[in-house]
């Protein structure tokens, strides 16, 4: 009975084991024809599949024939390795099918969605590759699962989310680059598990936060450390000085503080150090100069003080060295001699002193020496000539003295050499212009004498040459015709004298030319003509004679043409009219006869000036002048001319008219700007109102006012007519006196009936207006109020005639308005009389135009012209849909600047607004922008005013720092207050913004982030680099306007040049920034580091910020001491 039954026990066995040895076969086999199914329909699901992915076909039993796939021998998956192939797809949801997946890169394939969460359990994995792509959400915290990973590259996606403590568990993790995301939290201490990693990339996520954790400091093989361009803050950890093997340490536009360790020196292996953009203090640790193997050190833009090193000269490697923008003092350490391999030695904008060590000369390498902004003092040593690959010279505003060493002309690779503002003296050196790569030489305000040699011929690369400023004599060498390149020619201020060359007319590329100040005598050359695109021509303050030729009327880019204070005679041509571009035209002070040509009227672009006083002229106006509707000044006083004055009635813009000393005769035009004309603008003209002044004005239908005889008559009979009903209207007044007398004691009784009827209300208009005052009236109600200020609440109002304005109902005058505004303790002062006071006087394009005024005994109200596009404020806090352009920030950035600059230089006496902010800069229906709300506004010289006031008025947040404390009022006050308003629409932030941390004022917030480019809107950063270089220097401009003590703020006028240069600077700067990127850059093979990664050099042109035609020097404001402008030039360092 036993045999049967182990004979079935047997059986049952064997059928048993081949059971599961067939189906273990079909699930092996079937497998691969799993993963294939599964890779066709993730692949198909793309909506533009690539031509390279032809071959991948359902049929096929496995996928390891396929492009992009590798299989193991047993056919299983074992790499995905797609690259630069558009794909639009997320990954496969089901990867943890692929169990034998070891390599996963799919890089810059327009990955999109998120990174499954069942990545973690493809538990082979060695390598994540997904860099440059779209792929969203946050990093699964399934990937610490992964005990083989080794690669991990995320970078340059939109991932979010905390960086997962959980990757502290891959403790086979080599790489780690997630750079480039959205990435916040803090850096995981768990990270100092990973002693295998080498690399760790995890800049450009600007919310990461927090101290970089003492743990980092255990990862001993690290060799990169990038944590740039984040919000990483406290100081760096001294556990750093534990990483010997590290060659890279990149932690720059951090939110870094405290000094740099000393332990920093331990890292025997760092090849590059880039610390620039932080807010590092104390002094450079000497320990530096035991890195043996530095070859880049970065540290500027930083709050360092002491004295560089000496040790530095150990550092033998060193190639690229940039200090600038901190607080150095000291010398420059004699042993920068000895670094045989040094390319870039950059201190700009330091303090440090003392002289050019000889030693330099030994630096044999050197490419860029930029010492300019210091106290560097005594010559500039010969033996710099020694410098034969030198490309960039750079040592403005210093103390330097003595003479330009002629061994410079020994630098034959030289492109760009810039001394000025120093005490330099001597002549200059011949060879200089032997030089056959210099571009740019720039000498200005020096003690320069001698000539200028004929020699500069021979520098044809020659873009900018600027003498200005110096004792240079002698007459302009006729060589300089060959300079074909040239841009910019700047020989203002200086001794020279004889004629201008013919020759000059060579120099087909110039844009700009100087000659002012000089002795300059004979004609000017009618070669001038040959200069297609010259848009700036200044030759005032010589002694040109003879005729103005009429070929300049061929310079159809001329903006620009003075050529006031000479001796030129003959007539004005009429060619001029063919210069349609012309903005400004100066031609007083000369000797000019003849009438003025009524082709003038012709070009429309005139906006700035025209300039014809103290010559000649004779004839009347020309009626056609009348078309010059944008012209803002105009002077033809001390001529001969003669007629009447109709032809001005027109020129509405005007903001300033001098007559004086003519032969006019007649009328004056009855427009506002004629009746607040000072006399001393219509003096000398004898026919001019023979009889009084109020009665000199001609109405609009061109028949005079009465005159004072007619007046008189008119009044005797009116008195004649009064006394005749006199006993009738006693009777009747004694009988209404009675009614009279308890309306009045009601109105008085009710203060709150200022728009009633009791009180008459008297109107004055200041334009043709065609509404009544009971219109207006109907309009103040609560539904249409559109605004409240300091000095009153503003309301639209729609006349019956279609058209709208802007009405504002002024604050009472003993009543203080509620609304966060700062005034006196009396009460609000009578800001109707100080309003209408100052819109009386003033008149300019960018300022609110006023429209007239109305008042009874309660009610003050003022009119202005309505804004359709409401104010700068609401544009940048309020405005839905797409973010304001920079294009169009720029534009009313600078109008309202011009604006600022005519109240404060303009006018007489000049005015300060007292409460510029953005919601009193109006906007157009052109975004063109309006200064308005003056219910704050004062004249300088009132009294004590400009020295102090017992009134804090302004708005909180805008109000300078000496106006809200020690009540020190100036000019300056409104520049501040500017300045807030330029960081408000460069950031997109209020002062007092919710979202700056810390409750931080703009002005702290921007300066505790050194100005860096991450302060800009975040809607401005995805516009071009040139835009964002423009947002930079207007930034620098801000920085200058909001500096804590007045004296160092710009003027207006400085500003209003300075922001319009930037546009300026740009373009001319194009030509000149090729060669100065060219010369900087070092070869990517010297800077690669173990990783393959490159690093570029921080070459940063200076971007002067000086007007191309402002002859004032008492602000030399400069953009470039406040900025880096990191767009302009590759970023040095890595994320």
């Amino acid at each position: 009975m036993s045999m049967p039954s182990s004979r079935q026990s047997s059986s049952f066995f064997i059928s048993f084991f081949f059971f599961f040895f067939f189906f273990f076969s079909a699930a092996t086999f079937a497998a691969p024809n799993h993963e294939s199914s599964i890779l066709f329909s993730w692949i198909h699901s793309s909506p533009t599949l690539h031509s390279s992915f032809s071959n991948w076909n359902s049929l096929d039993s496995t996928p390891c024939n396929w492009t992009y796939i590798t299989c193991s021998p047993q056919g299983y998956v074992t790499e995905i390795n797609i690259q630069s192939v558009p794909l639009q797809l997320p990954l496969p949801a089901n990867l943890s099918a692929f169990q034998s997946l070891k390599r996963l890169v799919i890089y810059d394939a327009n990955l999109t969605g998120t990174i499954p969460l069942d990545i973690g359990y493809c538990s082979q994995l060695t390598t994540i590759t997904l860099g440059s792509n779209s792929l969203v959400d946050s990093i699964p915290a399934s990937i610490g699962r992964l005990q083989y990973l080794q690669d991990l590259v995320l970078s340059s996606n939109q991932l979010t989310g905390k960086i997962p403590v959980e990757l502290g568990n891959c403790t086979s993790l080599r790489k780690i680059e997630i750079y480039d995301n959205l990435l916040s939290g803090t850096i995981p201490a768990d990270l100092g598990n990973l002693s295998l990693l080498q690399v760790l990339r995890a800049g450009g996520n600007k919310d990461i936060v927090g101290r970089i954790p003492d743990e980092i400091g255990d990862c001993s093989n690290l060799t990169v450390l990038g944590l740039a361009d984040t919000r990483v803050s406290g100081s760096l950890p001294a556990s750093l000085g534990k990483l010997s093997k590290l060659q890279t340490l990149s932690i720059y536009t951090t939110m870094l503080s405290g000094e740099i360790p000393p332990e920093i020196g331990n890292c025997s292996e760092l090849v590059n150090l880039y610390l620039y953009e932080n807010s590092l203090s104390g002094s450079i640790p000497p320990q530096i100069g035991k890195l043996e193997k530095l070859e880049s050190l970065f540290l500027w833009q930083n709050s360092l003080v002491g004295s560089i090193p000496e040790e530095i000269g150990n550092c033998s490697k060193l190639i690229n060295i940039d200090l600038s923008l901190n607080s150095l003092s000291g010398t420059i350490p004699l042993s920068l001699g000895s670094l045989s391999e040094l390319q870039e030695f950059m201190i700009s904008n330091n303090n440090v002193s003392g002289s050019i060590p000889s030693t330099l000369s030994n630096a044999s390498n050197l490419l860029q020496l930029q010492l300019d902004t210091n106290q560097i003092s005594g010559l500039i040593p010969p033996e710099l000539g020694m410098l034969s690959k030198l490309t960039v010279f750079f040592a403005w505003q210093n103390q330097l003295e003595g003479s330009i060493p002629s061994s410079l002309s020994r630098c034959t690779d030289l492109q760009a050499l810039d001394l000025s503002h120093n005490s330099l003296t001597g002549s200059i050196p011949p060879g200089l212009f032997r030089l056959q790569s210099l571009a740019k030489l720039l000498l200005i305000s020096n003690d320069i004498s001698g000539s200028i040699p004929p020699e500069i011929g021979n520098c044809t690369s020659l873009v900018r040459l600027r003498l200005g400023n110096n004792r240079i004599i002698g007459g302009i060498p006729r060589e300089i015709g060959s300079l074909k390149r040239l841009n910019f020619l700047d020989l203002s201020s200086n001794r020279l004298s004889g004629v201008v060359p013919y020759e000059i007319g060579g120099c087909t590329e110039l844009q700009m030319i100087d000659l002012s100040n000089n002795i300059l005598q004979g004609p000017l050359p009618n070669s001038l003509s040959s200069l297609s695109g010259l848009q700036v021509l200044d030759a005032s303050f010589n002694q040109f004679d003879g005729q103005i030729p009429a070929s300049l009327g061929r310079l159809v880019s001329l903006n620009k043409l003075i050529l006031s204070k000479n001796s030129l005679s003959g007539s004005i041509p009429s060619a001029l009219a063919l210069c349609s571009s012309l903005q400004l035209l100066d031609l007083s002070s000369n000797k000019l006869t003849g009438g003025i040509p009524l082709e003038l009227g012709r070009i429309e672009a005139l906006e700035i000036a025209l300039n014809l006083s103290c010559n000649g002229l004779t004839g009347p106006i020309p009626p056609q002048i009348s078309a010059l509707s944008k012209l803002s000044i105009l002077d033809i006083s001390h001529n001969k001319l003669e007629g009447d004055l109709a032809p001005l009635a027109a020129l509405d813009n005007l903001v300033s008219l001098n007559l004086s000393y003519n032969n006019f005769e007649g009328y004056l035009p009855d427009n506002k700007l004629f009746r607040q004309l000072p006399q001393a603008n219509l003096a000398g003209n004898e026919g001019l109102c023979p009889t009084s002044r109020d009665s000199c004005f001609l109405g609009s239908d061109g028949r005079a006012g009465p005159s004072r005889t007619e007046i008189e008559i008119r009044r005797s009979r009116r008195l004649k007519l009064a006394v005749a009903l006199l006993i009738t209207l006693t009777v009747a007044m004694v009988i209404m006196g009675t009614i009279a007398i308890i309306r009045a004691r009601r109105t008085i009784r009710d203060d709150d009936s200022e728009l009633g009827d009791s009180w008459p209300w008297q109107f004055t208009p200041f334009q043709k207006l065609n509404f009544s005052v009971e219109q207006i009236l109907k309009c103040l109600v609560d539904s249409n109020v559109i605004g409240k200020g300091c000095s009153g609440v503003v309301y639209r109002a729609d006349m019956d005639n279609g058209e709208v304005i802007a009405v504002k109902k002024l604050w009472p005058a003993t009543i203080a308005p509620s609304n966060g505004c700062n005034d006196d303790k009396s009460g609000v002062r009578d800001s109707f009389s100080a309003e209408v006071k100052t819109l009386g006087t003033i008149r300019h394009k960018n300022i609110v135009r006023f429209l007239g005024c109305c008042w009874n005994r309660n009610t003050r109200l003022l009119m202005y012209d309505y804004m359709p596009n409401g104010s700068l404020g609401s544009l940048l806090h309020e405005r839905t849909g797409n973010a304001l352009e920079w294009e169009l920030r720029y534009q009313i950035l600078l109008g309202a600047a011009q604006g600022l600059a005519y109240l404060h230089h303009d006018c007489v006496p000049p005015i300060v607004h007292r409460d510029i902010k953005a919601n009193n800069i109006l906007i157009g229906l052109e975004f063109e922008p309006y200064i308005a709300d003056f219910g704050l506004a004062k004249l300088v010289d009132d009294g004590d005013f400009a020295r102090s006031s017992n009134t804090v008025a302004g708005s909180y947040g805008y109000i300078a720092p000496e106006y809200g404390y020690m009540m020190k009022i100036t000019e300056k006050s409104d520049v501040y207050s500017y300045g807030v308003v330029v960081l408000e629409v460069l950031t997109g932030k209020q002062p007092i913004d919710p979202t700056i941390p810390d409750g931080l004022h703009i002005v702290d917030w921007v300066r505790q982030k050194r100005g860096g480019i991450e302060v800009l809107d975040p809607s401005l950063l995805s516009r071009p680099e040139s835009e964002i270089e423009e947002m930079m220097q207007a930034l620098g401009v801000a920085l200058l306007c909001v500096n804590s003590c007045p004296d160092e703020r710009p003027n207006m006028k400085d500003v209003a040049a300075m922001l319009k240069e930037i546009k300026h600077e740009r373009e001319e700067y194009a030509k000149v920034d090729v060669l100065l990127k060219g010369s900087a850059t070092i070869d990517a093979k010297e800077n690669n580091n173990s990783s393959g990664i490159q690093a570029t050099s921080s070459s940063k042109p200076a971007m002067q910020m000086q007007s191309l035609y402002s002859k004032s020097n008492n602000s030399s404001f400069s953009a470039s001491s406040l900025l880096y402008s990191p767009s302009s030039n590759p970023t040095p360092g890595l994320k």
